[in-house]
């Protein structure tokens, strides 16, 4: 699903960043720093990911929230984890410079497949975008 360009922004500009992974031990939930959203691809970079990175071996199944105020969009969808690789590469030559003091330990490839609004609203937790949606915009 190619990422709507006013949910890019959004959660570019995001204040708030949540990942959400189910494994084993349960639930885990983690704070984001670095993201970055290309047109059907979200990349979240692993800096200290370690239950993360564990479930996801199990289960790739992941939900990001990015938020600011009392708005913002959840991410329900499948997630790869790279340790290798052009985009890899790419994102430990941009930490060394951003991030002198961090260790890039791999980064996660999310593939989105529903887009929910969140907020304190009445239109909150309404799902906008789906990939199994047709041209229409209804699910199939």
């Amino acid at each position: 699903m190619k990422i709507p360009q006013h949910i890019t922004q959004a959660l570019r500009d995001a204040e708030h960043k949540a990942l959400a992974t189910y494994g084993k031990k349960g639930i885990n939930v983690v704070p984001v720093s670095t993201m970055f959203v290309e047109k059907e691809t979200i990349l979240l970079v692993d800096y200290f990911f370690k239950k993360t990175a564990e479930n996801l071996k199990e289960n790739h199944t992941v939900a990001l929230a990015c938020w600011s105020g009392l708005e913002g969009y959840q991410i329900k969808g499948t997630c790869k984890y790279l340790n290798q690789g052009k985009v890899v590469s790419k994102i430990k030559k941009w930490a060394a410079q951003k991030h002198p003091d961090r260790t890039v330990s791999g980064v996660l490839s999310i593939t989105p497949e529903d887009i929910y609004t969140v907020g304190a609203n009445s239109e909150s937790g309404y799902s906008i975008f789906t990939a199994s949606a047709d041209q229409t915009g209804k699910a199939s």
